[in-house]
């Protein structure tokens, strides 16, 4: 197989991640050339291939990153230190890797001779907001650093779009569902982990509105970003998000699929208690359904559904216990800074 499009090589920062783990060998798949710039942190969970490099640095390494971005066509730009606890973990270390490299990294790319740039920003920028469908132009209102410096860096992507070096921007939802590299910190993923391993799931709040996306969509999403026409993304910015839901409907969603994967566990207790998380806002992903033709493909159930595939297959092993499956426990683990 080849690319679609004329680009051959992509370089993914944060490829050995979360949502890297499931791009990676989709876009090897594809026919590209792909180079993972990774400090590895969390290990690496992909396997050899041909047409694979895996490059273990550092993003604040700029003269280094600039060389591994010789003969690139694009980048995706997805590390980052990731989630509010991680960040607040060392807030030096979180504002050097999420906001202060990112300029020069961009720089990097474009003198590299870089062509597309796709930069993971968050639709955590929107804060709190009451509107009924939170658009891309809405007023961003960040309530934390990790959700402001997200913002932040994406006036500084587009302030070096041109023609030879398109820049576009995605707004992903909260992420769920398995990856190799799989973590249990994200909403859906840890109601799944305690509804089937506790029989048990606490909810805090529960009235917050927030948006999930699994992240098998999240990558379609980046494939696509790969091939559209430069016309159609060039300083462009595109929520992506499936289910709006509440954090008590999604707990609901959750014990129903546990429910009928696991019948012998029996009845699955909701537990809700309060909470100081505020974050709340209803994203509208039109725009990419308008624009470039995309609509996501996978449902909440459909990641609990996996999710509990991989539990009874043995294949998340200690998943209450286990840091390495938190960032955040595993930062601290390694003294990342």
């Amino acid at each position: 197989m080849t690319p679609p499009i004329s680009f051959s090589s992509v370089l993914i920062t944060g490829g050995a991640g979360y949502a890297g783990t499931i791009l990676t060998p989709r876009l090897l798949a594809e026919g590209y050339k792909v180079t993972v710039y990774d400090t590895l942190w969390y290990g690496c969970f992909l396997a050899d291939h041909p047409n694979l490099t895996i490059v273990q640095a550092d993003i604040r390494d700029t003269p280094r990153f600039e060389v591994a971005c010789q003969g690139i066509d694009a980048v995706i730009h997805l590390a980052c230190i990731s989630n509010d606890p991680s960040f607040e973990l060392d807030e030096t270390l979180s504002q050097e890797i999420n906001f202060d490299c990112f300029e020069p990294l961009v720089r990097a790319a474009k003198a590299a001779g870089v062509k597309r740039f796709i930069y993971a920003s968050s639709s955590s920028v929107y804060g709190v907001s009451d509107a009924p469908e939170v658009t891309e132009d809405h007023p961003l209102v960040p309530l934390t650093l990790y959700n402001k410096f997200k913002g932040m860096c994406e006036p500084i992507l587009f302030s070096q779009q041109s023609p030879d070096f398109v820049c576009t921007t995605i707004r992903p939802a909260t992420l769920c569902g398995y990856s190799p590299r799989m973590r249990l910190d994200l909403s859906v993923n840890i109601l799944t982990n305690h509804a089937v391993n506790r029989g048990q799931i606490t909810v805090f709040g529960g009235t917050q509105k927030r948006p999930n996306l699994h992240v098998e969509d999240m990558a379609d999403v980046y494939q696509l970003l790969l091939r559209a026409d430069a016309r159609l993304i060039a300083g462009e910015t595109f929520n992506v998000g499936h289910q709006n839901h509440t954090i008590a409907e999604i707990a609901t969603f959750v014990r129903d699929v546990v429910q009928e994967a696991f019948p012998e566990k029996g009845a699955i207790e909701i537990v809700t208690t309060p909470s100081n998380d505020l974050r709340s806002y209803h994203i509208s992903s039109d725009k990419i359904a308008r624009v470039l033709g995309y609509t996501p493909q996978r449902s909440i159930r459909d990641a609990v559904r996996d999710l509990c595939d991989v539990f009874r297959a043995g294949k998340l092993p200690n998943s209450l216990n286990d840091p390495s499956y938190v960032n955040v426990q595993t930062l601290k683990q390694r003294n990342a800074a």
